[in-house]
């Protein structure tokens, strides 16, 4: 019994119109040139890095945090070999993480971002760089800015005439906001018996030998460049 003849394999198939390239036409052959030309150029680059401390080529820039945001420190380093990146505020150092991101843009910008902003995000940042031949550092401060608002507002005050009543109320903002106080929709003005006070998370309203004419509706007021908020207590006085 003699052997079959083999099959013969099918033709290649042409490939798809447009899919092909003319090695002569001169707009390929201009693009093989600059191909090869910038594969060279990154090859005498990457050759050319010689090893040797790190150094800050475009320093950190404060930065505005609004509370809520993120913010993002940039600071763009040459390095070789690679180095070690720590990040720091106010000498203490900050782990990658949920809070703070470490951020490698490309071989030479890094930065931090820090998420979920708020007042204690304030302070100085700093970058440490470091290999085996050096160590190079710089640092920039995050600014944080919070609307006004109060966090808790005065309570209601039951007093007997004669006695001294205190309203306190807790409040926040930055760039630190304008504080007044009112009774019955009217302007307190302050004397030796009536006067109000302004702290850095509080304000206080002092009433001093009270009379049944100081009952009423006070409200506390609080404003920055970023927003305002307000509330209200009761004083009744017998």
């Amino acid at each position: 019994m003699s052997k079959a003849a083999p099959a013969k394999k099918p033709a290649p198939a042409p490939p798809p119109s447009g899919c092909t390239l003319d090695i002569n036409d001169p707009q390929v052959q201009s693009a093989a040139i600059r191909i090869q030309a910038s594969y060279r150029g990154h090859r005498s680059r990457k050759e050319l890095r010689e090893k040797g401390p790190p150094r800050v080529l475009e320093p950190l820039k404060d930065v505005v945090l609004i509370e809520g945001s993120a913010a993002k420190l940039t600071c763009r380093i040459s390095a070789f070999p690679d180095p070690f990146i720590r990040w720091s505020k106010d000498g203490k150092e900050l782990r990658d993480g949920p809070k703070y991101r470490y951020v490698f843009e490309d071989p030479d910008v890094v930065a931090l971002v820090v998420r979920d902003g708020d007042l204690a995000d304030l302070g100085q940042y700093s970058i440490n760089v470091t290999n085996p031949f050096g160590q190079c550092s710089d640092s920039a401060r995050i600014l944080v800015e919070v609307p006004a608002k109060i966090q808790k507002g005065p309570d209601n005050t039951k007093a007997r005439k004669g006695t001294t009543v205190t309203l306190t109320a807790e409040i926040l903002g930055e760039p630190a906001p304008d504080v007044g106080w009112t009774k019955d929709g009217t302007d307190i003005e302050e004397d030796d018996r009536v006067f109000f006070e302004i702290g850095s998370t509080t304000t206080t309203l002092t009433i001093r030998r009270a009379t049944p004419e100081d009952s009423g509706k006070y409200e506390v007021f609080v404003e920055n460049s970023l927003g305002m908020d307000q509330s209200f207590a009761r004083v009744d006085v017998v």
